[in-house]
């Protein structure tokens, strides 16, 4: 059985995507593969609760009650590799991850990012992207490479800009998208990647 740990900071909706489409889709045996954990930097994440619902295993591990990000990741690491994961799904998990941990995961750990990379790689996508007069936004997934939002991309999906649009409401039509594609490149990976 192919093992995907997945890492939230929040709700964990594009975790709660992979999850249900995982189920929908019957991943266990038509691919082999199942989401064994989700795995947090703060025990008050509501996705958290959402993954016990759904009988999967869940962690949390405070970033804060470390000296150092270093610290954080090795202790992460031993949590994550706990469940012998084929992959590590970064999916809202808010922390920069240090070289040494991308490495450890090199070529099976993967993120989404809410812009069609490489451009506005970073924070605040969408406000950018109106600003910059684009006509269209996205998201993309990628692999994770130790420089941030750079790694070979994956899947994008494309939305249009309305002339109307507030960072809040093309947030809600990429994060739409985001959900359909995230899962699909997690089920590609497992079936033709790893």
């Amino acid at each position: 059985m192919k093992n995907i740990v997945i890492l939230i900071s929040g709700g964990g909706s594009n975790m709660a995507a992979i999850v249900k489409t995982a189920k929908n889709q019957n991943w266990a045996t038509t691919l082999n593969a199942r989401v064994a954990a989700v795995i947090s930097n703060r025990a008050d994440a509501a996705g958290l609760q959402w993954a016990k619902a759904q009988s999967i295993s869940t962690a949390s591990l405070d970033h804060k009650a470390f000296d150092s990000r270093e610290a954080f990741d090795q202790a992460l690491v031993q949590q994550i590799d706990a469940h012998k994961p084929s992959l590590v799904v970064l999916a809202g998990f808010m922390r920069i991850l240090t070289p040494a941990f991308v490495a450890h995961y090199s070529g099976r750990l993967i993120n989404i990012h809410p812009s069609l990379l490489p451009a506005f790689t970073g924070l605040h996508t969408h406000q950018r992207a109106i600003d910059a007069g684009c006509k269209f936004a996205g998201a993309t997934v990628h692999q994770v490479t130790a420089e941030l939002d750079v790694g070979p991309i994956l899947a994008q999906a494309v939305v249009p800009i309305l002339d109307t649009d507030t960072a809040a409401t093309l947030a809600q039509r990429v994060v739409s998208q985001e959900h359909l594609i995230y899962a699909q490149a997690v089920a590609s990976l497992i079936k033709y990647g790893l």
